[in-house]
């Protein structure tokens, strides 16, 4: 007898799934075939939109979308070769995001659902992240951890069976993104600070400034990244001190940026240690744009513990938000017999701690 889990991860049923992103930024759509197979994944970023305030202002966010979302999605179809009467099912993110934002995509979701007969797959944000691994490698060895890092979430997950998961840990404060854009700022380097830092880092130490890493208790699988932004700032700043902050150049800019992303990288590292240490996991997978990290990968696969599992890094591209993340994780909920209907609404908060579905 096949156990549940293994039947739900081996089970295949056929489907071209049209899948619709716009929680934040991007504007996103992707045509997946049988919930792995990558025909098309469109992106549009608005960094260049947002790059002078230093972060996403939603407003802005929102009305680009409202120009891109068709161009997109047209696309997306176009460059899989696809009419939309070809499709099994149309999926858009619903939750967690921007309201204003994930309007956008579901009232594009629900236009072609309507009209050519469609059926809708509402997707969680971050659920579709926690499965990135089985849309890179839908032969992934469950049960799985899977570490959701991005500018807005941070979070350790228990994948046990497609669809299904539950929620090891979270950040406390900043997301892991959002304190290397906050350090970057700090540090005088462009936004998104993620990439720049590991540009400026690239020629720097990672033990030239001691720097703190907050693992919470000796059992907490939970994250915390505003104390080691605030040494940053004392590091520049030295508290009591009148002079101007330190603008850092050459040498000491990348000494900085080497030891602040070293700092981040420990504490994602070791928490994903603790966890498969705690839990009899087979797998590894990595998701959101803070998983572009090279210096995050190059850590995972030299640590001792870590390298023992089944390490799935999915592609850059299916990192950072995408259409096909969503279309992949809509594929698992069409195989269980989900649907949504067409009232189905936006929520900008996330699901709350413990068990957590793909929907």
């Amino acid at each position: 007898m096949v156990p549940r889990a293994a039947a739900a991860h081996t089970r295949r049923v056929h489907s071209l799934i049209l899948g619709i992103e716009t929680s934040c930024d991007e504007t996103a759509a992707a045509v997946v075939k049988d919930g792995h197979v990558v025909r098309s994944n469109v992106v549009h970023s608005q960094i260049a939109l947002h790059a002078r305030y230093r972060g996403v202002v939603p407003e802005v966010a929102s009305r680009s979308h409202t120009e891109r979302i068709l161009p997109i999605v047209e696309q997306a179809l176009a460059e899989a070769n696809v009419a939309p009467g070809d499709l099994t099912a149309v999926a858009v993110t619903h939750r967690p995001g921007m309201v204003g934002c994930l309007l956008v995509g579901m009232a594009a979701a629900k236009a072609l659902a309507w009209r050519f007969a469609l059926p809708l797959l509402g997707v969680d944000h971050v659920q579709a992240h926690v499965h990135t691994g089985l849309l890179h490698d839908p032969t992934m060895p469950l049960p799985a951890l899977s570490l959701v890092a991005s500018g807005g979430h941070t979070a350790l997950y228990l994948l046990s069976e497609p669809g299904s998961s539950v929620r090891l840990g979270t950040t406390r404060d900043d997301a892991a993104g959002e304190a290397l854009d906050k350090g970057a700022a700090l540090l005088g380097l462009p936004y998104p600070g993620g990439p720049a830092i590991e540009q400026a880092a690239a020629t720097g130490r990672r033990d030239a400034v001691d720097l703190p890493r907050t693992l919470l208790g000796a059992d907490s699988l939970d994250f915390s990244f505003s104390g080691l932004k605030t040494a940053l700032l004392y590091t520049l700043k030295p508290q009591q001190s009148s002079a101007p902050a330190e603008q850092p150049t050459g040498q000491r800019l990348a000494d900085l940026a080497a030891s602040y992303q070293e700092a981040v990288v420990d504490v994602l590292v070791a928490k994903l240690r603790r966890a498969a240490e705690r839990h009899p996991v087979r797998s590894l997978c990595i998701g959101g744009g803070v998983a572009r990290n090279l210096r995050l990968r190059e850590r995972l696969a030299q640590d001792r513990v870590l390298r023992s599992l089944r390490l799935v890094l999915p592609p850059m591209a299916l990192c950072s938000d995408n259409g096909a993340m969503i279309a992949g994780l809509a594929h698992i909920r069409w195989q269980q017999g989900e649907r949504d209907p067409l009232e189905l609404d936006a929520t900008a908060t996330p699901q709350a701690g413990g068990k957590a579905k793909a929907r």
